[in-house]
């Protein structure tokens, strides 16, 4: 099996491009959706990267389609979206399959090497009283589920969707990441 930083990945101009390219930097992989709840998790995510970019955090946003068809847009629309209303100035994606058969490579290898998540929270509960039935570990669960990569590119934590950008235990992961 490859090692995560080297799986093919396009970048949502359609470049193509590796984690490798981020090498040195801690990452934060994130499933984002523009028609979800949690969609307003943009705004803090945005101000996460622009308080901790010159530390070295790279903050890497994947569109997703894979619940309820909260991202049909296209990736013209995802990216004409994100910067329209929550002026995201980190790093976006091609829409990829987070989810189900056909899960991107890089999301197997994600899933693989941290298959629980940090912190549940009410979100699971209400997709459930929804009438809904979340995935269950290791499957994301949903959309704005966080991976972190450390500056080696290995796979050090998973937050839950509902673990925001301004959750302390995700800015104390990320900190301890940044000062290794």
């Amino acid at each position: 099996m490859s090692k995560i930083t080297d799986i093919s990945l396009n970048k949502i101009d359609g470049s193509e491009t590796t984690l490798a390219a981020y090498s040195g930097k801690v990452l934060l992989v994130v499933n984002v959706a523009s028609k979800c709840g949690l969609t307003p998790q943009y705004e803090g995510l945005e101000k996460l990267y622009k308080e901790k970019k010159t530390q070295g955090l790279e903050i890497l946003a994947f569109p997703a389609n894979n619940f309820l068809a909260q991202e049909p847009g296209t990736n013209e629309e995802i990216q004409q979206f994100c910067s329209l209303t929550y002026d995201v100035s980190f790093p976006l994606f091609a829409k990829i399959s987070v989810a189900g058969e056909d899960k991107h490579p890089l999301y197997q290898g994600l899933i693989t090497a941290q298959p629980e998540r940090i912190g549940e929270g009410p979100w699971k509960k209400d997709l459930i009283e929804y009438g809904l039935t979340p995935n269950e570990p290791p499957e994301v669960l949903w959309n704005f589920e966080k991976f972190l990569i450390n500056k080696q590119g290995e796979v050090v934590a998973r937050f839950a969707p509902d673990i925001t950008a301004e959750d302390p235990r995700l800015v104390a992961a990320i900190d301890a990441e940044l000062a290794k």
